[in-house]
């Protein structure tokens, strides 16, 4: 049989209560009451921490687990902090928070959920800036894992509405807050993703090409153009133009695609090896 070990404190209790009893077979009323008041006094619990002090407390454990990686307790004392600090400054910290914590256990849509309600509430916070950055980060994600790169599958060849919603995000902040310390790796990575959308366009036009729908090749070709003239993907955009009305038999607008083409890449090597100009083998994993 196991035997729970007794506190110091609790044995001092029950000492007294035994002592009292004996003086109180021997005292009047007076006594009793005032030996009642005492043992109920020294038997009371300690005072509960104040709110605010244990606000703090979880936020700093909080803190200690995200640098530990222990992300599901962070994200609980995280919560437990938004509660307790309700209208603080340490409140908008938790949940700015709260949101990256999300982001890093791969709980992407809460995160944004999280992150969005933080934005709509706080209009005027200090962290405003820093919040519309993480919205952006939260949606850019070039990490392909290891079987994406494997494959060699690129950003522009994935679903680009994240990247949409990140672009958006980038120049919300840049256009509200030009001089944020966040503003600079924001451009930088607009303008990445800007050349990964047109790469996108570029990769469903040669997807099209390749099957024979040389219409919608020449149309997603030339989407590519327009939207994004100053990305590096315009070179294959402009030869799938001119391959593809080439295959169309559309002479006059075949010749303006390779007159811009050649104007605007005098050297380019679809001009002379097509489509495989820039690709590696299957088995050239890098």
């Amino acid at each position: 049989m196991s035997v729970l070990p007794v506190s110091f404190a609790a044995f001092a209790h029950a000492l007294l209560r035994v002592v009292m009893k004996a003086r109180l077979a021997r005292s009047g009323p007076l006594a009793a009451g005032i030996a009642t008041v005492f043992v109920l006094g020294c038997s009371s619990p300690p005072p509960a921490e104040a709110p605010d002090l244990t606000a703090q407390r979880l936020y700093r454990e909080a803190r200690e687990d995200i640098e530990a990686g222990s992300y599901d307790r962070a994200t609980k004392s995280l919560e437990r902090v938004e509660g307790l600090a309700a209208g603080t400054l340490l409140a908008q910290q938790a949940q700015i928070d709260l949101a990256y914590v999300k982001w890093k256990a791969n709980e992407r849509e809460s995160a944004l959920t999280t992150i969005e309600r933080f934005i709509k509430l706080n209009p005027s916070s200090p962290a405003l800036d820093y919040a519309m950055y993480l919205r952006g980060i939260i949606n850019f994600n070039d990490n392909l894992g290891l079987l994406g790169s494997f494959a060699g599958q690129k950003l522009s060849e994935r679903d680009q509405r994240a990247s949409r919603d990140a672009w958006q995000a980038f120049k919300q902040l840049v256009d509200q807050f030009p001089q944020s310390k966040y503003a600079a790796d924001a451009r930088l990575r607009m303008d990445y993703i800007l050349n990964s959308l047109a790469e996108y366009e570029v990769h469903v036009a040669r997807y099209y090409f390749r099957r024979g729908a040389y219409v919608a090749a020449a149309n997603r070709a030339q989407q590519a153009v327009a939207e994004y003239p100053n990305a590096p993907a315009t070179e294959e955009a402009l030869y799938l133009m001119m391959a593809s009305y080439d295959k169309l038999e559309l002479k006059p607008l075949r010749d303006a695609a390779e007159r811009v083409l050649r104007q605007n890449h005098p050297q380019s090597a679809f001009l002379t090896r097509g489509l495989g100009a820039y690709e590696r083998p299957w088995w050239a994993l890098w």
